[in-house]
C-alpha cells in the first residue's frame, strides 16, 4: 500500500469569487509542470480556459518553455474572473502509481461547506470528473447531475448550482473544443465549437 498524501496546495480562494472549481486531487509531483491546480501539461483544463476566455487554447502556455503553463498568468486570470480552486479530497492514497481517479482512495474528503463559507459571493460549484462529483454530492446529500448539467445544493441561506463537467484529463474521450463547449454555461461564457 502506498503512503497517504496530503493535498500539496492551499485552497485558492480569491476575494469575491463567484465560482468554486473542484477536481479530485492533484497528480504526483513528478507529473507537474507548475505547483498549482491542473499542473499536468497533458491535462486540458488551462486549454479549455484559454479557448473560452481568449479564443486560444495555448493562451496559458509559456512561450519558449518546455511544456509549461504560465502560473502567474493563470492566477491573475482566476482572480479577475472570480474563480476559486480546490479539490474534493484533502488526503488520499494512490492504490496504483497513476494520476487516475479510479486509482485514488479518498482518506479525508474536503469540507467543502467550510470552503464555501469563506466564499460568501460564490453561487456556482463546478466539479471536473466523476469522483469529484460523487464525493461532493455525498457531502450535500444531492443527486448527481449528468455530465454538462447541474443540480442545486443548499448551504445555510444560499442555494448554489452544482455543475458536473467532463474530466479535463486527456483520458476522457472528448476533444478540448467539445470540453470547452460543455464548460461554457457554468462559467457564464458563450462558446461554440468551431
Amino acid at each position: 500500500m502506498n503512503p497517504e498524501e496530503s493535498h500539496p496546495f492551499a485552497p485558492f480562494l480569491p476575494d469575491g469569487a463567484r465560482i468554486l472549481m473542484l477536481g479530485t486531487f492533484p497528480p504526483a509531483p513528478h507529473r507537474w509542470s507548475m505547483p498549482f491546480y491542473y499542473p499536468n501539461f497533458q491535462n486540458d483544463m488551462w486549454r479549455i480556459m484559454g479557448l473560452l476566455f481568449f479564443g486560444n487554447k495555448d493562451h496559458f502556455i509559456l512561450t519558449g518553455a518546455a511544456k509549461q503553463f504560465d502560473q502567474p498568468r493563470i492566477e491573475a486570470f482566476l482572480r479577475k474572473e472570480g474563480i476559486a480552486m480546490y479539490d474534493t479530497a484533502t488526503r488520499i492514497v494512490r492504490t496504483k502509481n497513476t494520476a487516475s481517479d479510479k486509482d485514488l482512495l479518498i482518506v479525508e474528503p474536503t469540507d467543502v461547506a467550510a470552503l464555501l463559507r469563506r466564499l460568501p459571493h460564490c453561487h456556482t460549484i463546478i466539479t471536473a470528473g466523476q469522483l469529484a462529483t460523487t464525493t461532493l454530492c455525498r457531502q450535500f446529500g444531492a443527486a448527481e447531475p449528468k455530465v454538462g448539467q447541474y443540480t442545486e445544493v443548499a448551504l445555510d441561506d444560499r442555494t448554489l448550482r452544482l455543475y458536473r463537467m467532463p474530466s479535463s484529463s486527456r483520458a476522457y474521450p472528448m476533444s478540448v473544443e467539445k470540453k470547452a463547449e460543455a464548460y461554457a454555461p457554468a462559467l457564464g461564457v458563450t462558446y461554440q465549437t468551431p
